[in-house]
């Protein structure tokens, strides 16, 4: 059953982080003919075309993507629980838990967008297509530390403090909700 729930956990937050990557790739306006951008329009348009014509879209952000991601942050844990004891049990907690596991998703994918923008510059310079989205997604976050913290010896530690200030947030989480941070 480890294998099993291994394989489903994985699945669902694969695609709870593309479904977060495309909120954040319209909030951030991104150019959505780049190919990178293309690709997570494809991948996640099967699921959202259906729904997104019973629910307006609100300001930038579609409010469909937002609601299903919600409701399968929500789902994910009565789903590993199925699997792993066989029984399905309903409880309120488990929305707080979707809301929790939304907040550590969000982490998640800030998490790996600034570290494969920060190995990609040691690579491609800025002429990949998937390294112009990851650019246009992860520079507001980090030139407000740029002003802070300039680059040093050619060195530029903001993607750094970025991660720092990822990881506290994590182990606040786990300091505040022990019991279930570590189950997301």
């Amino acid at each position: 059953m480890l294998t099993l729930t291994l394989l489903v956990k994985t699945l669902v937050d694969l695609y709870i982080m593309v479904l977060l990557l495309r909120i954040w790739m319209q909030w951030m306006r991104c150019d959505f003919y780049n190919p990178f951008s293309q690709f997570i329009v494809k991948i996640t348009q099967l699921v959202i075309k259906p729904l997104r014509r019973m629910m307006p879209s609100i300001c930038p952000i579609y409010t469909t993507v937002f609601l299903l991601t919600f409701i399968l942050t929500i789902i994910k844990f009565p789903l590993l629980t199925l699997i792993e004891t066989h029984v399905l049990i309903i409880d309120p907690v488990y929305f707080l838990g979707g809301l929790l596991a939304l907040l550590k998703a969000v982490g998640e994918l800030v998490f790996w967008v600034v570290m494969i923008r920060s190995l990609l510059s040691w690579v491609s310079q800025k002429r990949s297509p998937m390294d112009i989205v990851l650019y246009q997604l992860s520079e507001p976050l980090m030139r407000p530390i740029r002003r802070i913290l300039p680059a040093i010896g050619g060195i530029d530690f903001s993607a750094m403090l970025v991660t720092l200030i990822l990881y506290a947030l994590n182990y606040l989480g786990m300091n505040l909700f022990p019991g279930i941070w570590y189950r997301l």
